[in-house]
């Protein structure tokens, strides 16, 4: 407890200035978040980063990030990186005499997906002002922490036994209420242009889907036999396991919040 709570400390004396300043020092942050994500999640499937599907893959995660207000270029090189990383990875499963199999290259892909879009999000989420960024991320901290409260306290029906054996149904229900703590304060401070109804229910499906992120990569350790994604954050694992939620909160909150 002692190492998990001296590693937060630490943590959040980076990452809080960073997302206060902003702008491209937050950029470059959040893709060495995601480069060190893509190495977690790659090594997973013994996929190492120096190599010839790893080199391509951090080329097209790079590419993915890029802000979108960098220009009209950059949807259009995406598409296109992107079709010629299929091709490129695909044609390496031969050159590999299958060593490197179809199911590799796809798992590659989805990687690049999965980690570039979560990631991208957090640039995007904090381009559009600072207390949507903290919106989200409270969100998900409270959302953990009545998980684990309720969980520890009222606990007794299991959530999802095979993936995750930890989690109740309780503390399910217990991070939701939680949650509900962020609208109902940033009502007061916040000049948000929805209801405070629109805002309970969003928190809701926010705080849902910030939990079954984290069952996501549940499930990515236990099929692949892992403890943890990484050792990076000592009695905390690696990037993946700190950032799993807000992979799927941020993109929904622009779809359902900054872009509405």
């Amino acid at each position: 407890m002692k190492v998990r709570t001296i590693t937060t400390i630490v943590a959040l004396l980076i990452f809080l200035p960073i997302l206060l300043i902003g702008g491209s020092l937050w950029m470059y942050f959040t893709f060495i978040l995601a480069l060190i994500a893509l190495k977690e999640l790659l090594n997973m499937n013994r996929i190492q980063l120096i190599s010839i599907p790893g080199i391509i893959s951090a080329f097209a995660l790079m590419i993915v990030m890029l802000p979108q207000d960098l220009g009209n270029w950059v949807p259009m090189l995406q598409q296109k990186y992107l079709i010629a990383m299929s091709f490129i990875i695909l044609s390496y499963t031969v050159m590999s005499k299958n060593r490197f199999s179809f199911m590799d290259s796809a798992f590659c892909l989805m990687s690049v997906a999965y980690v570039g879009i979560g990631f991208m999000y957090f640039y995007e989420t904090r381009e559009a002002g600072l207390h949507y960024i903290l919106f989200g991320l409270l969100i998900v901290w409270l959302t953990d922490t009545g998980a684990y409260i309720f969980g520890r306290l009222f606990g007794k029906h299991k959530l999802w036994p095979v993936i995750s054996p930890n989690k109740t149904i309780e503390g399910f229900i217990g991070g939701l209420l939680c949650s509900l703590i962020v609208p109902l304060s940033f009502m007061f401070f916040v000049p948000f242009q929805f209801n405070l109804i629109w805002l309970l229910i969003m928190t809701l499906v926010l705080s849902t889907f910030g939990q079954l992120g984290d069952l996501v990569e549940s499930g990515f350790k236990r099929h692949f036999g892992v403890k943890d994604s990484g050792r990076l954050l000592p009695g905390h694992g690696g990037i993946l396991d700190r950032f799993d939620s807000f992979m799927f909160v941020l993109p929904l909150m622009n779809i359902f919040l900054i872009q509405m």
